[in-house]
């Protein structure tokens, strides 16, 4: 006999011991044993084990019997089928005993095993046959009329096991719904709410005709106009049938809504609340098919939210009196009429949250909403029920929250009314009221930040009460809080400063307060009010307050606060960040106090915990108006900082640089140069191409050393510098940090100090172009770091007026010179355009020869950096070089596409006044060429029409239409192509007439040519991504053609005979591509202007199509799945076939490799869409999906891309498409 069974024997013969308390450790330490993952028991070991465990169920005493139901969960995933099956046959037949303890305790036991039944597909045997012998026996025990709390437990166990492994019991679907029906109508009402429970279980999986079933169930009993009670229940029956089943119901709406409408003219208050409750759910399940009936169940909800018929509001309330209602409030408490008899107010919190659920499920209707439930809404607020009240406050909140995005439709008529209504209920005693009120102040504030401004005195008393009154929770408190932050946030400081004397000492007893979390929360808004005291910038010309009253009263709590080393992080972090601004608005009011402040700070830099809250007050205060002086503190922070810049952790490098240019820039003359010796040696190592923000804030700093104290540059020659040029010559060097780069160089020369001259700084610049490059030891360089290097060399040139004519003359010769290296002739050519781009060259004419002389050369890269210089060139001295680049345009056809480049650069970088001479005959030029058969010249074309319309849009936009109806399909794309040029990423003088007449352009959508509908939507695509507001009005124009390109069309291919092999070619497939493009982009842009049902039948083709377009619509899926979860549920069960065939199709044996690639890329890419269905809860009721789940689960392939993809190797499931 192994030890393990050993043990075991020997603890199962302590069980059967006369003495309880033998017995209780006995089955603690059997407990114990089974927890352990290593324990293996023999066959006849389990059974004894079962047998013992099912007897102390009926053991005589009570924590015994605990224990042992505590066993069973373990055991269950230890023991082999036959022996789970013992106990649950066990515990069933002890469910239908007489004695009630053991009937509740072998509930208990059957939940515990349902709750630890395996449900991967290795356990799933096990798991469907312990299934069927519970439900058979529960079924059974439903039947018995006789006793209620069988019928109960049974109840509970079946909605436990349908909740879990609803999968596993389908074959008994049908049992358990005729068996449950009839318990709707039992005389108990417990039996009647689990059956509803159970119910709602079974919903989401069983199958459609069983829902419909259910359904048809329901509406031919309600129909049949049964007792108030029955019809309560079917109604309650319904609406949870509709949380739980979603999108099913949405085909049996139609029968239903009028149903529940007629059954809320009933007059029983809780038959109302339940119709209200099944409209809600309706709403947010099926909010598409709920459409039609909107406006009926609109009304209903404004009827019934103010029906109270027991309660009269008195109309002159509304005048400022508010004792009145007091009095009322309180006569009501006396006894001669009781209260607790009136259910009217479930009807108005029911019709209420049904209006919520509109508001935030219908954000296409906002604009009628403001019209019809605002006004009725605003008239709620005198709500006398605390839990409706709150839910009246709730609703409006999610009213204004839906209005963030289009704040014009909240007119300034309705806050007066807003505050009016609420600024009275701020004083109440209900604490729950007040929360109401402030989380709706907090959502106003947000969505039209500003409009509270001349309200702020009705507001304040509010406030003050709620910090100050005795009996306020510190929930409270701190809500109060949070909203004045917000407020003071989001409104001009003038606003409050008329009532400091009432605002600051509550804010200040608040920081004193014992509750961390209140502090903390008060000394942000103390932050806030050190502001308001004494504004900066333009707000402080405005002002003529006088501080001085309230500088002691902050500052002495703030110390206080500061000082404390035993308190909580975040109140140790706000202390310090609080102090901060008080020394900097009001530095000059602390006196004395101030240099221990500053000392205390520099305690908190050298505190790992406070550190980098330390850093950015630091920054803060070096950068105040009030030059507050710093020299006691400055040698040791400068080498506490130094410090920080070799620490890993980038917050704190970025706010370290971030405070040492603050400290250069304004205390320089504090500083003396070897105070910045452990600054500048740590420099070097940030200098790198790895991490280019912080190499671009390094190099400010640099650039603000050379300006403000320049003798600390000596030494950087062999320092810094190297990193500096690697980064120039670094093809990731681009947008910031080349700006940073181009302006310390110029500060470094203008500087004088360093023994780096120009000429010493201009060769190491230039050195790698002239050096041979093998691509061996990677010296070959990049496109990019010529284009940079260029802008250095016209940095410095420009930086040094008097060394740019040799410079010039060296850069003609290097072109000239027949010996010098390509790269260096590049180089040449771009440093020229740079130079010229200042308009230093004038118009040289030995200029425009090298360039032309360029254009003939053999070497593409030389042509092109010939097109880019003359461009630059152009930019310099339009009068000199525009003229002579036209001319070439027309008499140089060869040459085209170069100089059309080089027009292309004219266009960009000038601006629109000093184009305008020249813009017509610019226009007559682009148009000759418009028609080229050549795609690049055509797109090139287009981009410049595009630009050049940017500059003047009132007269050329019309002209662009214009030209939509005379050309040539060719001329037609590259007018199309021209609009998409015109829509930037920022707002532009354009916006306006482009969203008048965009339409016009989308016309080409319908266009014959395929290439100009291909063009259109890619126009449409990028107005989408760039400029949403263009687009959204049209949409309901333009879907329909949108999704028409998504269809494949057998016209469009062909068969090509390529020697002995047919090969399809489907000239479709790009423009199917930029439609399916143009689907994604619109889900992040315009989701709400979609029907997403519709969206999802043309993305459930896509999964079928061509290899790129199915990457694409996988994206979409797993996309869709984040945004709008419930219509992505509707559509699974066609969603998942396509899906399952990516993820199982296997590649041929014989083809190549690229073939394997690409299969295993849709596979991931698929399995991505899968993970992100995974995610969502109630994805695997639905039998398909549980069943494919499975499938991934038991194959070791599929497991491992699904592992693999889950790590986030891959991306994540919303890995974003490249909208390039």
């Amino acid at each position: 006999m192994s030890s393990v069974s050993y043990h075991i024997s020997n603890l199962l013969e302590k069980m059967t011991s006369a003495d309880k308390d033998f017995r209780f450790m006995a089955t603690n330490d059997l407990m114990l044993e089974l927890q352990k993952d290593s324990i293996k028991l023999d066959e006849d070991s389990e059974r004894k084990v079962v047998i013992m465990l099912l007897k102390l169920l009926e053991d005589k005493n009570g924590e015994v019997q605990n224990l042992a139901v505590k066993c069973l969960a373990p055991l269950v995933s230890k023991v082999k089928e036959p022996q789970v099956e013992t106990m649950v046959d066990t515990l069933c037949s002890n469910m239908t005993s007489d004695k009630e303890q053991l009937r509740d305790i072998s509930s208990m036991g059957l939940k515990t095993v349902i709750a630890e039944l395996p449900l991967s597909s290795s356990g799933l045997t096990l798991t469907v046959s312990v299934c069927k012998k519970i439900t058979s026996q529960l079924i059974g025990a439903m039947g018995k009329q006789d006793d209620v709390s069988v019928q109960l437990e049974a109840l509970d166990i079946l909605s436990d096991m349908l909740g879990r492994l609803s999968g596993a019991l389908v074959s008994f679907h049908g049992s358990l719904l005729s068996s449950l029906l009839p318990q709707l109508t039992s005389p108990r009402m417990a039996v009647r709410k689990r059956s509803i429970l159970a119910l709602g279980h079974l919903v989401p999986c069983c199958s459609p005709a069983l829902f419909s079933q259910l359904t048809e169930h329901l509406l031919t009993e309600l129909s049949k106009g049964p007792p108030t009670s029955n019809t309560r229940t079917y109604i309650q029956c319904l609406a949870t049938v509709s949380r739980q089943g979603g999108h099913r119901v949405g085909e049996h709406l139609e029968k239903l809504i009028p149903m529940v409408v007629k059954f809320t003219g009933v007059e029983d208050d809780e038959l109302r609340e339940y119709c209200f409750q099944a409209f809600e759910a309706f709403i947010r399940r099926c909010p598409k098919e709920m459409s039609p009936h909107v406006a009926t169940v609109t009304q209903l909800c404004l009827k019934f939210m103010t029906f109270d018929p027991n309660y009269n509001y008195d109309d002159t309330e509304e005048e400022e009196d508010s004792m009145d209602i007091e009095d009322g409030l309180d006569e009501e408490s006396d006894d001669e009429y009781s209260d607790d008899d009136d259910m009217s107010w479930k009807v108005r919190r029911s019709s209420i949250k049904c209006l919520e659920a509109l508001i935030s499920t219908r954000r296409d209707l906002l604009l009628s909403f403001y019209s019809s439930i605002c006004p009725t809404l605003l008239t709620r607020f005198k709500e006398r029920e605390e839990n409706v009240r709150a839910d009246v406050f709730a609703a409006f909140s999610t009213l204004l929250r839906q209005t963030r995005q289009v704040q014009s439709l909240l007119k300034s008529t309705e806050v007066p009314a807003i505050v009016k209504a609420i600024h009275r209920q701020l004083k109440e005693k209900s604490i729950k009221s007040r929360q109401g009120c402030f989380c709706l102040l907090t959502e106003l504030a947000h969505t039209v930040p500003g409009a509270l401004e001349e309200h702020i005195p009705a507001l304040i008393p509010g406030i003050v009460f709620s910090l100050t009154d005795k009996s306020t929770s510190s929930t409270m408190r701190i809500d109060a809080l949070t909203f004045f932050h917000v407020l003071l946030l989001s409104h001009p400081p003038q606003a409050f400063q008329p009532h400091m004397q009432v605002l600051l000492p509550p804010v200040v007893a608040c920081v004193e307060d014992t509750f961390y979390k209140i502090t903390s929360e008060a000394l942000l808004v103390t932050q806030q009010l050190v502001r308001v005291i004494r504004p900066q910038g333009q707000a402080a010309a405005a002002g003529g307050f006088d501080p001085k009253p309230f500088v002691r009263e902050a500052f002495s709590v703030t110390m206080k606060r500061l000082k404390a080393t035993d308190i909580d992080q975040e109140v140790k972090e706000r202390a310090i960040s609080c102090m901060g601004h008080m020394v900097c608005h009001l530095g000059d009011h602390l006196g004395a106090e101030l240099q221990g402040v500053l000392a205390i700070f520099l305690e908190r830099l050298k505190n790992e915990i406070t550190r980098l809250t330390a850093v950015r007050t630091i920054t803060l205060i070096s950068a105040s108006p009030l030059k507050t002086d710093l020299t006691s503190i400055l040698p040791e922070a400068l080498s506490v900082l130094g410090s920080f810049l070799r620490k890993n952790q980038r917050a704190l490098k970025l706010g370290t640089l971030a405070c040492l240019t603050a400290l250069v820039t304004h205390h320089a003359a504090s500083i003396k140069p070897a105070a910045l010796e452990p600054v500048l040696s740590e420099l070097p190592a940030l200098v790198d191409e790895t991490d280019m923000h912080v190499s671009q804030v390094s190099i400010t700093l640099l650039t603000c050393m050379a300006k403000a104290c320049p003798s600390s540059l000596a030494k950087i020659s062999s320092s810094v510098l190297p990193g500096v040029f690697r980064l120039v010559h670094s093809p990731l060097l681009q947008g910031g940090a080349l700006v940073a780069i181009v302006d310390f160089l110029q500060a470094l020369v203008l500087s004088k100090t360093s023994n780096l001259g120009y000429s010493q700084l201009l060769k190491s610049l230039t050195e790698p172009f002239h050096s041979p490059q093998s691509p061996a030891d990677g010296s070959v360089i990049h496109r990019q770091s010529y284009h940079s290097v260029a802008r250095c060399v016209a940095a410095l040139s420009s930086a040094s007026p008097k060394e740019t004519p040799s410079t010039v003359a060296g850069l003609i010769q290097e072109v000239k010179s027949p010996g010098s290296p390509e790269p260096a002739r590049v180089l040449a050519l771009l440093c020229l355009g740079e130079v010229g781009r200042s308009g230093s060259l004038g118009g040289s004419k030995e200029v425009q020869g090298v360039i032309l002389d360029a254009f003939t050369s053999t070497s593409e890269e030389v042509k092109t950096a010939a097109s880019c210089a003359l461009g630059s060139m152009a930019v310099g001295s339009l009068k000199d070089y525009l003229p002579f680049l036209l001319k070439e345009i027309s008499a140089q056809p060869r040459r085209q596409y170069l100089l059309l480049h080089s027009l292309k650069e004219v266009i960009s970088a000038c601006p629109a006044s000093s184009l305008s001479p020249h813009v017509e005959s610019i226009w007559a030029l682009l148009f000759q060429n418009c028609e080229c058969q050549e795609e690049g010249t055509r797109n090139l074309v287009a981009e410049c029409l595009g630009k050049l319309t940017l500059g003047n849009p009132a007269q050329l936009l019309p002209r662009l239409k214009q030209q939509l109806k005379a050309g040539s399909p060719l001329a037609r794309s590259t007018v199309v192509t021209a609009i998409k040029f015109t829509i930037v990423d920022h707002p532009a003088l354009i916006d306006s007439l482009l969203k008048d007449c965009i339409g016009d352009f989308l016309k080409t959508l319908q266009d014959e040519d395929i290439n100009v509908r291909r063009v259109a939507l890619v126009m449409f695509n990028s107005a989408a991504h760039n400029k949403p507001s263009l687009i959204r009005g049209l949409l309901g124009a333009v879907l329909p053609h949108l999704y028409k390109e998504t269809q494949i069309r057998k016209d469009l291919i062909r068969e090509v005979e390529m020697g002995p092999f047919k090969h399809t070619v489907d000239d479709g497939l790009d423009v199917r591509k930029a439609a399916f493009e143009c689907m994604y982009t619109l889900l992040d842009s315009c989701l709400e202007g979609l029907d997403v049902l519709q969206f999802l039948d043309h993305v459930e083709e896509g999964l079928k199509d061509h290899y790129d377009i199915r990457m694409l619509t996988f994206l979409m899926l797993a996309r869709l799945v984040s945004l709008c979860p419930a219509a992505v549920l509707q559509r699974l069960d066609r969603l998942v076939e396509p899906l399952k065939a990516t993820c199982t199709t296997k590649v041929k044996a014989g083809s190549v490799k690229q073939e394997f690639e690409k299969q295993e890329e849709l596979r991931r890419s698929a399995m991505r869409a899968v993970a992100a269905l995974l995610a969502v809860p109630e994805v695997e009721r639905s039998p398909s999906m549980a069943d494919f789940a499975n499938q991934i689960r038991s194959n070791a392939d599929m497991a491992s891309i699904y592992q693999s993809v889950q790590g986030g190797e891959g991306g994540g499931p919303t890995e974003s498409m490249d909208m390039s």
